[in-house]
């Protein structure tokens, strides 16, 4: 539970730190915006350290499993878009990825 709740912090720090960008590039929102987003990017990089598991590549990989089901929920909640059928079942192909991944057996 703890490693599925730091992935989902990770995914949202990204989330933010790409966002806001996203609001001043195609929106027109204020260029400081852009403060907020490197913090946000700061914090997701450092989350992504707290991760335990042998190497790097083995936690962004699975990582991006977790970042697609908090991004779909980012799309229903902050742009009121309803995720369909097909994005629960990629969200869930996904999520069955990043479990074989960080949960293997160990030796």
């Amino acid at each position: 539970m703890k490693t599925v709740l730091l992935f989902m912090a990770t995914a949202l720090a990204e989330i933010v730190g790409c966002y806001l960008p996203w609001l001043w590039l195609r929106q027109g929102k204020p260029v400081w915006l852009l403060v907020p987003a490197a913090l946000s990017l700061a914090l997701f990089a450092w989350l992504l350290t707290l991760h335990d598991t042998a190497g790097a590549g083995r936690v962004y990989a699975a990582y991006g499993g977790v970042y697609i089901g908090v991004a779909l929920a980012w799309l229903w909640a902050v742009d009121g878009i309803r995720p369909t059928p097909w994005d629960v079942a990629g969200v869930l192909v996904a999520l069955v990825g990043m479990a074989i991944i960080m949960f293997q057996p160990t030796r």
